[in-house]
């Protein structure tokens, strides 16, 4: 097996500090982030969220705490709004800072503003349902705006009296485009759209129209797709649509209104999106693939004039910041690769500077300011961190047996010593069509530097399927469930025993999604390999799975590439369940109760296989109230501390059974 290691500008050396400790589970999920960043005309203002998580076993059950800060020029960022009504949705206009809250008295989420220079929140529309998404006209005298219609009265009614029938997939509301005329004496909203989903709105310049994108039902499926941008008239008239095929990304108009750049797809089988088109109103809505040979994805996009366009891509376990003109389709960069791994960014039209965030492997996402091809940090979110010893981290490049050359994200035992080999953790990202960037890794799901300094090497390989590579790298896994895709996992788990880091007798696989599928396959199909598995919210058996998906489309479109009735045997044994008997992996499962991506039938048919068999430990942990993911931060910290306790004991204890299954929650109540 063939490894070549490069040192990232990310990698993150041992700190030697007197000062420096370890970091725990609990502050693990409980670190502080960006959100979101919205940018005054003159680029002089930064309105931006920052995200605090609950205090687990302190604060009720709950999301995040969300809070708006402003920060100018080089002073310090301001607190505006840090109360524990929450903040959504922000942007600058003239003078005000708007955002979506709901606040005192408010039955639904409404818009409310706040002068840029401070004070108190002013409402500026309710609407009859919760408002999810809105922008304003350039002069600030229209509101357009997503939401539902006013709820049936009549159906709370019907409940009340028991009459709770719930119609599958035919139910779904509608998410309309709405437009309110803020000068009128009594502002009221004109709904503009009737049978189909709105999930945006944006004005375009120097015209009454609305660029909304569209999809023919609210179906998840559908969003994924089947949806398409159209421009609407402020009477809701539908004058123009933009041909695209596939999954559709963000799009935003040039300033003057003429381009209009779309984040798409290749083609209807290309599993994400990252294409880089530009329509021409000017010319017949004449469409160009500005970037077509880009061995990347495109993330991210805005203006910075009317023929200057900024764009945010993916290139390997790196991102970069490119600018692009409409006219040459010239080139150049503004922020190279390893910088920092870049999460999206917001221009203004006009100012060279524009704002970023970003994350290294040493911190979260944080608001930096580029200037200059120099990115300046504005935000320190979490200060503590600097008392944290951080571990090596770096990519990796190895061969699969078939000859492809793959990327992953090295992290080494914070005491790492040279010719030790090392218990091994595995993260497997799902999608598949995703990867991993060097940056922050740390998560509950994979508590980078807590597991670290409990002495684990822990890997995150970006196997053929992942994205950040180019179409035909992310096509490579399809029709191919369970195949080379997850061999190229045990390639690279054999690659760091080669390199004399890792033990391969206490290697370990997790992951979520498609990377619980991967644990669960590591866990069965190919239990030779590995010692212990977490799975969570994964796939066992691919021929149910399919029947109790919300993607089914997208499933077969840019995954499977066929029906489970065109070849059901093969579906079968490319499932962990045709597997089980000869499970010898001690394997804990997780999974949310209201999961409709996977469903938690999913875990309950492998956890009823393997507990059958009885050759193997084996645990069924369900979430109530979480779905595709944990999002609370009291099920994220059960979930890193059920992780970490399983895979201690079948990988450093020599554990033949299940640990106990409480954890000492009940302790820490305050």
């Amino acid at each position: 097996m063939f490894l070549r290691i490069g040192l990232s500008a990310l990698c993150v050396a041992l700190s030697f500090s007197a000062s420096a400790r370890d970091i725990t589970l609990t502050e693990t999920v409980t670190v502080k982030s960006i959100n979101s960043v919205a940018v005054s005309d003159d680029g002089s203002v930064a309105a931006f969220t920052r995200v605090s998580p609950r205090t687990p076993y302190v604060d009720d059950d709950g999301g995040s705490f969300v809070e708006l800060l402003v920060a100018r020029d080089n002073a310090e960022p301001v607190s505006f709004v840090n109360d524990k009504s929450g903040v959504g949705a922000v942007s600058i206009h003239g003078d005000a800072i708007y955002f979506t809250s709901k606040r005192d008295g408010d039955e639904h989420t409404s818009l409310y503003k706040i002068s840029l220079q401070g004070g108190e929140a002013q409402k500026v529309f309710s609407h009859e349902n919760s408002i999810f998404s809105y922008t304003l006209s350039e002069d600030g005298r229209y509101l357009a705006f997503t939401a539902r219609s006013k709820a049936d009265e009549t159906d709370k009614k019907l409940a009340k009296k028991g009459f709770k029938a719930e119609i599958y997939e035919e139910e779904n509301e509608f998410t309309h485009a709405w437009l309110v005329d803020l000068t009128a004496e009594s502002p009221m909203a004109a709904q503009l759209t009737k049978e189909q989903q709105i999930y945006s709105v944006a004005f375009r310049p120097g015209h009454e129209q609305l660029l909304v994108r569209t999809a023919p039902t609210a179906l998840v499926d559908d969003n994924y797709m089947s949806s398409e941008y159209q421009l609407i008239s402020f009477a809701g008239v539908e004058e123009a649509a933009f041909a695209t095929t596939g999954k559709l990304g963000k799009a935003e108009f040039s300033p003057d209104g003429r381009y209009l750049a779309v984040i798409g797809a290749a083609d209807y089988n290309d599993p994400a999106t990252g294409r880089l088109y530009v329509f021409d109103t000017q010319n017949d809505n004449e469409v160009r693939e500005v970037l077509p040979d880009y061995q990347g994805h495109v993330q991210d996009i805005d203006w910075r004039g009317n023929d200057e366009l900024i764009y945010l891509g993916a290139i390997g376990t790196e991102t970069e910041v490119q600018a692009i003109t409409m006219q040459w389709l010239e080139t150049r960069p503004l922020v190279a690769a390893g910088e920092a791994v870049v999460v999206d960014i917001e221009a203004t039209p006009g100012q060279s500077s524009f704002y970023a965030r970003a994350n290294t492997a040493s911190h979260p996402t944080e608001l930096f300011r580029v200037e200059n091809q120099t990115m300046l940090r504005v935000t320190d979110s979490n200060p503590w961190l600097a008392d944290i010893t951080m571990p090596r981290q770096e990519t990796i490049t190895y061969e699969a047996r078939d000859d492809i050359d793959l990327q992953g994200i090295l992290v080494y035992p914070t005491d790492y010593q040279e010719g030790t080999r090392y218990p091994l953790i595995t993260v497997v990202h799902g999608g598949p069509e995703a990867h991993y960037s060097n940056g922050w890794l740390d998560r509950y799901g994979s508590p980078v530097k807590y597991a670290a300094q409990q002495g684990y090497v822990l890997f995150f390989p970006n196997y053929r399927g992942s994205t950040g590579r180019g179409v035909e790298f992310s096509k490579l896994g399809q029709n191919d469930y369970a195949g080379k895709e997850f061999d190229d996992l045990v390639d690279g788990k054999n690659a760091l025993v080669e390199m004399g880091l890792v033990d391969g007798e206490r290697a370990g696989i997790t992951g979520g999604s498609y990377g619980g599928f991967a644990s669960a396959w590591g866990a069965t199909a190919q239990t030779e390999h590995w010692a212990a598995s977490v799975m969570f919210v994964g796939i066992s058996d691919n021929i149910s799975k399919f029947g109790t998906t919300d993607i089914a489309k997208e499933m077969h479109a840019v995954h499977a590439r066929s029906y489970p009735w065109e070849k059901w045997q093969w579906y079968l044994e490319r499932s962990p369940i045709y597997h089980a008997e000869k499970a010898r992996t001690p394997i804990l499962i997780m999974h949310g109760k209201e999961d409709t991506r996977v469903h938690p039938s999913q875990s309950m048919e492998l956890y009823r296989y393997l507990k059958t068999h009885g050759n193997v430990p084996v645990r069924l942990v369900l979430y109530p109230g979480e779905g595709h993911g944990n999002r609370r931060v009291a099920a994220q910290l059960d979930y890193s501390m059920r992780l970490m306790r399983w895979m201690d004991s079948f990988l450093k204890e020599g554990a033949t059974e299940a640990p106990a299954h409480e954890l000492p929650h009940a302790e820490q109540l305050q």
